[in-house]
């Protein structure tokens, strides 16, 4: 298990590091600039700042958790907090269901960003399975000899 934390732990702070700066800006956009995104109908301006706020530090509490969860050796628990994280990203595509945003090109590009941030994720996270599986089915067969 040391081996996925050697080789995971450098690839996961630049994950999050990443994901982290591009849903800052997207997220906070989004509060400040509610208006210029596509609303959904019978939800007030105000009502979808607060929920968009709230949003963000509960995925990035997601986040904090699995990268802490990793460092400590709980992987599996620590691969189910960045999964949920990474939804932070996938959630900014949703603007798309309602309309597309009519915002400056930079914050409209946060929502790509969001969302390649998201996908990178979930590489992470299915490289890591795959680690942990592999360890796991070598444990088991060195222990039946």
């Amino acid at each position: 298990m040391d081996v996925l934390r050697e080789k995971g732990l450098g690839p996961l702070r630049v994950v999050l590091g990443f994901t982290l700066v591009t849903t800052v800006l997207h997220y906070t956009h989004n509060v400040v600039r509610a208006a210029d995104y596509p609303q959904i109908p019978g939800l007030s301006l105000l009502v979808v700042q607060v929920v968009v706020a709230i949003s963000w530090f509960v995925f990035t509490a997601f986040g904090v958790l699995g990268y802490r969860d990793f460092v400590a050796g709980r992987y599996w628990r620590s691969l189910a907090f960045l999964l949920v994280y990474s939804l932070s990203g996938l959630a900014s595509a949703g603007h798309f269901l309602v309309g597309v945003p009519q915002v400056p090109a930079f914050w409209f590009a946060t929502i790509f960003t969001d969302t390649f941030a998201a996908l990178a994720m979930w590489v992470f996270v299915c490289w890591a399975a795959m680690r942990l599986n592999r360890v796991s089915v070598r444990d088991q067969v060195s222990t039946q000899y």
